[in-house]
């Protein structure tokens, strides 16, 4: 993946050294940028119509996949995984029931928009700060389809700033996030990229758009992680004291006083015995089970979420993880879809 962004920005420098007028680039760049947000917003809009014409509705979950790996400080793998999550999803070894009886097959639990085009965007030249703005305008796009609420397919865990952005200002206000990670992803800006995987919770936490965040999970954590959780007010829940803190966190109630929350799911918050495919690799983690635990019991309205960092390169051969992950995102539509 980085090989294949380089060739885009190479592509670029070529047309800057041709001396190629700088106006031409735009336009070709906003062509592109135009076509991609019209293939969400009618993609969104024909889901929309379906579920409102069905009826009965009050919040449908549909799916977005946001295939962006380049953010990631270590294997960029995590771009590949909204196809192999949404194969894992169908592939036909279980059925189409949540474990709470929602059935997935019903289109107004759960519909699909398809994937933000990351890297035919990159190809074109388009840089982070627009491309960050262009996926916060696909889950808009995707929410002014009521009732229809983001579920978001990643790509690393830099997706989930433009994400919750998008949802907080939609909805005219900051969220609560129950956030589900091996790490805090709240460094500044970690070696010197304000997008990284690893600082989009400082990026969202600066920007106002959350109120509470509460991070789960965690077990890879340095001096600036603590100091910057404090910094913010953020909730952090190591495993090593998991035991003592089980019961609450399984009993959560969130999103009194706010528009809602949101919950980030990084699969390396689990154990790579349950979920091998990730790229940083951390022992010690949750039980498939501790998470559904988590997410079954919490209070909540849930307005939107997200499923990051699974690496199908790194993966099982029987592809373990996709199906993980594929389970994650039928059980947030459950939560998600009422």
């Amino acid at each position: 993946m980085k090989s294949a962004g380089r060739m885009g920005i190479r592509y670029m420098q070529k047309l800057h050294a041709s001396n190629v007028p700088k106006e031409l680039v735009e336009k070709g760049q906003n062509r592109v940028i135009e076509a991609s947000l019209t293939l969400i917003r009618e993609r969104a809009k024909l889901k929309g119509e379906l579920v409102r014409a069905l009826g009965g509705a009050e919040a449908s979950t549909s799916l977005l996949g946001v295939p962006l790996g380049h953010n990631s400080s270590f294997l960029q793998g995590p771009a590949f995984a909204p196809p192999r999550i949404r194969e894992a999803m169908w592939c036909g070894s279980t059925n189409s029931t949540t474990e709470e009886g929602k059935e997935l097959d019903d289109p107004r639990i759960l519909t699909d928009v398809g994937d933000v085009p990351v890297q035919e965007l990159r190809d074109a030249g388009v840089d982070d700060d627009r491309l960050m703005s262009i996926i916060s305008e696909s889950v808009k796009l995707v929410m002014e389809e009521n009732p229809l609420r983001p579920l978001v397919l990643g790509g690393d865990h830099s997706i989930s700033y433009p994400v919750v952005r998008a949802v907080s200002e939609k909805l005219g206000g900051p969220i609560d996030i129950l956030h589900l990670d091996a790490h805090p992803d709240i460094y500044d800006a970690f070696e010197g990229n304000k997008y990284s995987h690893a600082s989009s919770f400082a990026r969202i936490m600066e920007g106002g758009y959350a109120r509470r965040l509460l991070q789960v999970g965690i077990r890879s954590i340095n001096k600036e992680g603590r100091e910057q959780g404090k910094r913010f007010g953020v909730e952090q829940y190591e495993m090593r004291t998991f035991s003592q803190d089980r019961q609450f966190l399984e009993n959560l109630k969130l999103g009194e006083g706010v528009k809602g929350v949101y919950i980030s799911v990084d699969v390396d918050c689990m154990d790579p015995a349950f979920a091998p495919g990730v790229s940083h690799i951390e022992p010690g983690g949750l039980s498939f089970r501790d998470v559904l635990n988590i997410l079954h019991n919490l209070q909540a309205d849930v307005v939107g979420a997200d499923v990051v960092e699974f690496n199908p390169q790194r993966d099982t051969v029987d592809g373990m993880t996709a199906m993980v992950a594929a389970k994650l995102v039928r059980e947030l539509t459950a939560k998600i879809s009422k």
